[in-house]
C-alpha cells in the first residue's frame, strides 16, 4: 500500500457526551497519510474533543478511533504510549516551558523519549529551528518570542519528533494574516516534504482553504459535510455553506 493510501487517522461512528450534551453524534470519517484534514464549526461543536480523543486524552462512549492502524480506545497505557509517539500536538498558546531556553524546550522531548547523542541532539534541534525561521534564537527564552515566534518555535518542538500525525489546535490564533499565512505555509511543508498527516482545528477559513485536502464540518455534534474545499462549498448543508463561504 502506498504512503498516499495509508490512513492515519479513522473515526468509526464515534458517541461522546458531557453529561446531557451530545458532542459527537455517530462521527466517522477518515484522513490519508500526507494529507491535511480541517476541522470547522462554532465553539462548543466537538472539535477540540476530537483531537482529544485522537490523543486518547478522553474516550469515547462508543465507537472506534483508529491511529495509525490502531484502536487507541481501550487501549493499555503501555500500548499507548507507543501510538502517541507517533503524534505531534501543537498548543494554542505554545505551551513552550517559560524556565527553558527554545533551545532546551526542543531537546527535552530528544533527550527523554529518544537514545540519540548530545551531538545528534544538537543536529535535529538546528535542523528543526532553522525550517521554521528560527534557526539563530536557541538561546532565547520564550518570554522574548514575539507571538508569532512563539508559534513557530511550538510547531518546531511538536516536530522535533518526527511525528506522523501533527494535531493543530487553532494554529493560526492570535495572529495577524501575513504571520497566520506564514504558519500555513510551514504547515504544508510538513505535508509536501515529509508526508505527515495534519488534523487541524481552526476559525481561519482563508487558512483552511489553503491547507486543507478535506474539510470536516461540525455542527450540534454531528458531522454535516466532509469532503474537499469546493465539495463542502456546494454542501446542502447550510451551516457548512456559510462556514467554507466566511
Amino acid at each position: 500500500m502506498s504512503q498516499s493510501q495509508t490512513i492515519a487517522v479513522e473515526f468509526k461512528r464515534v458517541m461522546k457526551s458531557f453529561g446531557p450534551k451530545r458532542v459527537l453524534n455517530d462521527v466517522s470519517f477518515h484522513i490519508d497519510q500526507g494529507q491535511a484534514l480541517c476541522l470547522l464549526g462554532r465553539s462548543g461543536t466537538g472539535k477540540s474533543v476530537t483531537l482529544k480523543l485522537i490523543m486518547a486524552l478522553m474516550r469515547p462512549d462508543s465507537g472506534e478511533v483508529w491511529v495509525d492502524q490502531d484502536n487507541v480506545v481501550g487501549m493499555g497505557e503501555k500500548r499507548l504510549s507507543r501510538v502517541r509517539k507517533k503524534l505531534g500536538y501543537l498548543f494554542q498558546d505554545a505551551a513552550l516551558f517559560d524556565s527553558l531556553t527554545l533551545y532546551e524546550n526542543l531537546a527535552l522531548p530528544l533527550s527523554r523519549l529518544t537514545r540519540k547523542s548530545k551531538d545528534e541532539i544538537d543536529d535535529v534541534v538546528h535542523r528543526v529551528l532553522t525550517d521554521v525561521g528560527l534557526g539563530a534564537d536557541g538561546a532565547k527564552y520564550p518570554s522574548a518570542l514575539s507571538g508569532g515566534m512563539k508559534k513557530r518555535a511550538g510547531l518546531a518542538r511538536a516536530l522535533v519528533l518526527e511525528p506522523k500525525i501533527l494535531l493543530a489546535d487553532e494554529p493560526s490564533s492570535g495572529l495577524d494574516r501575513i504571520t497566520a499565512s506564514e504558519i500555513d505555509e510551514l504547515l504544508m511543508r510538513c505535508k509536501t516534504e515529509h508526508g505527515t498527516a495534519l488534523i487541524i482545528v481552526t476559525h481561519d477559513v482563508h487558512g483552511a482553504r489553503r491547507v486543507a485536502d478535506r474539510v470536516a464540518v461540525l455542527d450540534k455534534g454531528n458531522l454535516v459535510a466532509f469532503g474537499s474545499v469546493d465539495e463542502v462549498s456546494q454542501s446542502e448543508n447550510e451551516v457548512a455553506r456559510k462556514l467554507i463561504m466566511e
